[in-house]
């Protein structure tokens, strides 16, 4: 027989500090709007980016190396990283939280992609609904806000517009599909059944994409950051800032000296030595 004493403890987060990192000041509860406000503080806070497998490494998803990361070290970092982080923030609060797996559909052009995306599925006290979180989609057409799971309503996250929809498919639980409205049309961004996953199968999952030759997150400098005005997204040398008013700025950077100078400066993220940030290593896929 064991005592309680006995199991071991999740370690939790330092809500302070996170919540110093993130910029709210709001009061500690689980509620709707709380959770829709700590879900646009943390995406304006802490910024996507995958400096750790270009440089060769899996990141780790224990609570204590995110936090000395995302939260003390001045990084960022991806979906695994920021929505562990969150889910623990979140259920440190008193929201139940479950981790689910998408497909991301944006940009496949047909093409079958395997559930790499982390998501959460969050139950708010005394709501019926559930509702879906993401800090770690790391696209202009992300979710700013958390949304129910409702499907055909139109949610206006400012100044972005989701939605989300049913669509047909061969398995037994309901297929949701996440909708961006860009450019004047609905533009798939991931699919996802409410399926729980586990921490194990994101360590597999995170290890595959970080080190696998074939996943673009190995080999290409991927940064977003979403501040109130614009969204700034580096893929290798190539800028794009997207304003709030639909405006976009294009521009390539010159080499490693200006990638720092941009990534320090404009998307806030503390550089550490040695990053290949301006090389193209081949990817398997492109072979």
């Amino acid at each position: 027989m064991t005592s309680n004493d006995d199991i071991p403890q999740s370690p939790q987060p330092d809500l302070d500090a996170y919540l110093a990192r993130i910029g709210w000041t709001g009061e500690r509860r689980a509620d709707a709007t709380t959770l829709r406000a700590l879900q646009r503080a943390h995406i304006q806070g802490i910024p996507f980016e995958n400096l750790d497998p270009i440089s060769g490494s899996a990141p780790s998803l224990a609570l204590p190396d995110l936090e000395a990361k995302l939260v003390r070290g001045g990084r960022g970092g991806y979906c695994y990283e920021h929505n562990t982080l969150l889910a623990a923030v979140l259920e440190t609060f008193g929201f139940g939280v479950t981790r689910l797996a998408a497909r991301v559909v944006l940009g496949a052009r047909g093409a079958i992609r395997p559930r790499t995306h982390m998501l959460l599925l969050v139950d708010v006290p005394g709501d019926p609904r559930p509702y879906l979180a993401d800090v770690g989609f790391g696209s202009g057409g992300a979710l700013l806000e958390a949304v129910p799971l409702v499907a055909d309503t139109e949610f206006p996250d400012a100044p972005r517009r989701h939605r989300l929809v049913n669509e047909p498919h061969r398995g037994p639980l309901e297929l949701w599909v996440l909708q961006a409205y860009e450019d004047g049309t609905w533009t798939d961004q991931y699919a996802f059944t409410v399926e729980p996953y586990e921490a194990p199968d994101f360590e597999v999952i995170n290890w595959h994409i970080a080190t696998n030759p074939r996943s673009p997150f190995s080999h290409l400098l991927y940064v977003q950051r979403t501040t109130p005005d614009a969204h700034l997204a580096l893929s290798g040398r190539d800028l794009v800032i997207t304003r709030a008013d639909g405006s976009r700025e294009e521009r390539e950077l010159s080499g490693r000296e200006e990638i720092t100078r941009v990534l320090t400066d404009d998307f806030g993220i503390a550089v550490p030595a040695g990053v290949p940030l301006d090389e193209r290593k081949p990817s398997a896929a492109a072979t």
